[in-house]
């Protein structure tokens, strides 16, 4: 069993029981299925044919889809890996993220620890952020609690994870010679100047609300009304966007704009 369509009864029975967490009913469907715990589950349209499919994803994925948080979470990826279902396998389509990235997008802590306690790749590429890994994923979507794991868990940390996250010491060794590596991968171009590095981490610190990470980085050389490759927004742009009150007061004492208001003034 490689593949069904979703919209198939037994891929209806199997993700119904992993996202309401009958485990029971799922161990029933995977001891009756021979080879589900391995099986891709394709979307219903035309251009989407069997095993030449373009858009598919694993019952991995169906365990730590949006918005995540199902019941039993962990017993359910424990059972899923224990009959055979490949931990690292990406969804097949625009990207190509595994469970992990999925996890980290929905700020799902318990699925986190649980695929990466049987095995994940805490340094996937495929995230829908440039290609990159879960911790690219948790930082841009603010999902800062399985930002926070990942790093715990020892994901590779750049100076802008660090700035998002508040890691002060960490940042403050960077620019003392205990440099971070050197990956970011939000640019268009594969630069790595060190104010474009000091512009994106103080995007970053505004991003995650982390007003000490971001008064320290200004002081580095930041441009405080820097617009993201990304999406064109400034670091109060951010900062407002994510609810961020008092560091928006701050940064406007700083003298920041917002990208409408700089661009008016061009």
């Amino acid at each position: 069993m490689e593949w069904m369509y979703e919209d198939e009864a037994v891929a209806q029975r199997v993700t119904r029981a992993i996202q309401t967490g009958e485990t029971s009913s799922l161990e029933q469907l995977l001891l009756d299925h021979s080879g589900l715990a391995k099986t891709r589950i394709l979307e219903r349209n035309p251009q989407n044919k069997g095993a030449c499919s373009t858009v598919s994803r694993t019952l991995l994925h169906i365990a730590t889809d949006w918005p995540g948080h199902f019941p039993n979470v962990t017993k359910t990826i424990r059972m899923l890996t224990g009959y055979g279902a490949e931990v690292n396998a990406p969804m097949l389509g625009a990207n190509h993220e595994t469970p992990l990235h999925w996890a980290a997008s929905c700020d799902d802590v318990q699925a986190l620890d649980a695929l990466i306690d049987a095995g994940a790749d805490i340094e996937a590429s495929g995230a829908v952020i440039a290609g990159g890994t879960p911790l690219d994923d948790a930082v841009a979507f603010a999902q800062w609690n399985t930002a926070r794991r990942l790093v715990e868990r020892g994901a590779l940390t750049a100076l802008w994870h660090a700035a998002a996250l508040g890691k002060i010491d960490a940042i403050k060794n960077h620019f003392k010679g205990k440099t971070l590596p050197e990956y970011y991968p939000w640019t268009s171009g594969s630069s790595s100047a060190p104010t474009d590095t000091v512009n994106i981490s103080f995007w970053c610190a505004c991003h995650g609300g982390q007003q000490e990470a971001a008064a320290y980085l200004l002081q580095q050389g930041a441009e405080l009304n820097w617009a993201a490759d990304w999406d064109g927004s400034t670091p109060l742009d951010t900062a407002k966007r994510n609810g961020f009150a008092e560091l928006v007061t701050w940064l406007e004492r700083q003298g920041a704009k917002g990208a409408g208001n700089i661009n008016r003034e061009i």
